[in-house]
């Protein structure tokens, strides 16, 4: 039975364009999807025969084999360039010119395909042209793995062991998701190329993922189910570097999801979490932190115990210092990350504390302090 024209069946001119091609095959998939015609045997039947009629007229190639033969396989588009033409001179047969065709190489002994089998493509139909595409080698994707820490952790750095669900290039396969053997439509989205996802409210169509789009597919590796990788859970040891905050990426090379037909392994990507500190707060690589003094130690000056990220450090505080005043500690900082060896700054604000009255005394000293001290602080506002 003749092949119905593909330029009929989406109902296009010969001279359309790519976008048109493209534009008619979505209408007309929208219409006869099995999914939409559910038990719909003609419609199903439709439907496959628009999409082998895409598959052809959406390729330039594959275009210009069935622009100039009135159909297409693989074999004819060999044919057309080994120099074959329809309706020519020279040793033609059945309408054929195949003046330019290496007949040594056509032949059984010449190791290629035989001139049989390219008549046999041409006018009984080739299983060739209902083949998926073979896979190609394909990197693993790269796994993201939050991981928390504390702030000390952060500021140190620290080495742990992470359980990791990731994937391994199939034994039995080779990471193909098939061990060859007849082609077959797809069960996942039969033979549509297609699935449906649903998004709230939406439908959508998608690649489908087992056949890559293409409707066919061979039977799936037992062992991977077709997806060229199994599941492995592995523990893998972590060193986390000193300085990360909240946000910093940790790559682990190899040991994100695996690859495919000897294709490399993608990356571990670890995500830091920063857990707060109660006294210390960080911006960049420099450390903040208040630490309250007393009114003498403001007024006279003193050398106090002041904390760090790396524990206790003196501080010298001069005389009349103010409430408020900052004073910077140069390298006791966070680490940098971007700067290997250096570090931030630590910036320590002071806070001046009232002191608390506690005897008879010590309100006599106050009040005696006051006379000796008649300064009123809001002068500079016009007050009293």
């Amino acid at each position: 039975m003749a092949k119905q024209d593909y330029y009929e069946i989406l109902g296009i001119k010969r001279d359309a364009k790519p976008e048109e091609i493209k534009k008619a095959y979505r209408r007309l998939a929208r219409k006869y999807h099995p999914d939409v015609n559910p038990g719909d045997k003609a419609s199903e039947d439709r439907f496959k025969l628009t999409t082998e009629a895409h598959d052809v007229l959406s390729d330039p190639k594959k275009r210009k084999v069935y622009d100039q033969f009135g159909q297409y396989s693989d074999n004819l588009a060999d044919a057309a360039a080994r120099g074959a033409t329809p309706g020519g001179a020279g040793r033609a047969t059945q309408g054929f010119d195949f003046s330019g065709f290496d007949w040594g190489e056509a032949t059984p002994s010449g190791g290629g395909s035989s001139f049989r089998d390219i008549f046999a493509d041409l006018f009984s139909g080739s299983a060739k042209e209902q083949e998926p595409p073979r896979p190609q080698p394909k990197r693993g994707a790269d796994i993201e793995m939050p991981l928390s820490l504390t702030f000390e952790e952060a500021i140190q750095g620290l080495t742990t062991n992470l359980t990791v669900h990731r994937s391994e290039q199939c034994s039995r396969c080779n990471g193909a998701g098939d061990i060859g053997g007849p082609v077959m439509v797809c069960a996942t989205c039969k033979g549509s190329g297609q699935v449906q996802r649903a998004g709230g409210r939406l439908r959508f169509a998608q690649e489908c993922p087992d056949c890559g789009g293409t409707g066919r597919r061979r039977s799936p590796c037992s062992l991977c189910h077709g997806k060229g990788v199994v599941p492995k859970t592995e523990t893998v040891k972590v060193r986390i570097p000193a300085g990360v905050e909240t946000g910093s990426r940790v790559r682990i090379p190899g040991k994100g999801q695996g690859g495919r037909l000897g294709a490399p392994p993608g990356d571990l990507h670890i995500i830091t979490n920063v857990g707060s500190h109660k006294y210390f707060t960080r911006k960049g690589d420099n450390i903040y932190v208040t630490v309250p003094i007393t009114v003498p130690e403001a007024a006279l000056g003193a050398k106090i115990e002041v904390p760090t990220v790396e524990g206790k450090a003196q501080l010298r505080i001069p005389p009349s210092t103010q409430s408020g005043q900052k004073f910077r500690l140069k390298q006791r900082g966070a680490p940098s990350l971007r700067n290997p060896g250096a570090r931030g700054d630590q910036f320590v604000e002071v806070q001046i504390t009232v002191p608390k009255v506690i005897s008879e005394e010590t309100k006599e000293v106050l009040r005696n302090y006051s006379k000796l001290n008649e300064e009123n602080p809001r002068v500079e506002m016009g007050l009293e």
